[in-house]
């Protein structure tokens, strides 16, 4: 299981834009983190993975996969250059990766891009393209930030059943989202931020309260919880 507990974290010294938010991950478990626009979701990854400039927390990961909210790709590496590029840099079995890089880039219709640039893709191609370096290693812990953004309905399905085949090898997911509706059906836990604090966290039924409410009900109607107190 990995704890999460932050205190506090921002861009600049002492100048915080989260606070205060703590949770766990079980093993073998999906957490989405829900929020609006500048909820401090993507910042919380931040924190969460230690990239960001300023922060008190405390979190310990082992190795894990991340695709970020925007493609991070190098101008001058085709493809195959950028999975070669990964599979040399992870500890393990060089023959394995390289296998499995094929498949992913066949699961996502890319296997024909192999000695094409990225950087020259549609942003659906290059959200694949992360996928699929997030993807070739084998981890138990992986993080996805806006995973779906930009994916056709077709990649979106088949990420989704990456994702449960995983689940199934006993790895966990920290996955932000603004898709509620896919959300709800994926993950077993919640994590709702705005303004960059945690104004709520626990299962779809722990947050209904025995009502019958979709995610996204719940969600505006804890948003509006939240900003009518502080009138």
């Amino acid at each position: 299981m990995i704890s999460v507990s932050i205190q506090e974290a921002g861009y600049q010294q002492n100048e915080a834009i989260i606070r205060n938010i703590e949770f766990t991950i079980p093993n073998a478990q999906i957490v989405g983190i829900i929020g609006g626009n500048g909820a401090g979701k993507s910042t919380t990854i931040q924190t969460i993975m230690g990239t960001i400039p300023y922060s008190k927390h405390k979190s310990e990961l082992e190795p894990y996969g991340y695709v970020p909210e925007r493609p991070i790709l190098y101008d001058y590496l085709t493809l195959w250059e950028h999975i070669h590029l990964l599979i040399q840099s992870i500890g393990q079995k060089k023959t394995l990766l390289e296998q499995r890089a094929k498949e992913l880039c066949k699961v996502f219709r890319l296997e024909n891009k192999l000695n094409d640039y990225p950087i020259k893709f549609s942003k659906g191609m290059q959200q694949k393209v992360m996928l699929i370096l997030a993807f070739t290693p084998r981890y138990d812990f992986y993080i996805l930030d806006e995973p779906f953004m930009g994916l056709d309905p077709q990649a979106i399905r088949k990420l989704l059943i990456m994702i449960k085949e995983c689940k199934t090898l006993n790895a966990s997911f920290l996955i932000s989202t603004h898709a509620l509706d896919t959300a709800e059906k994926l993950c077993d836990s919640f994590v709702c931020l705005h303004d960059g604090r945690m104004i709520k966290t626990g299962t779809l039924a722990e947050l209904q309260k025995h009502r019958s409410q979709t995610l996204l009900e719940i969600f505006d109607e804890l948003i509006e919880g939240v900003e009518n107190a502080a009138v």
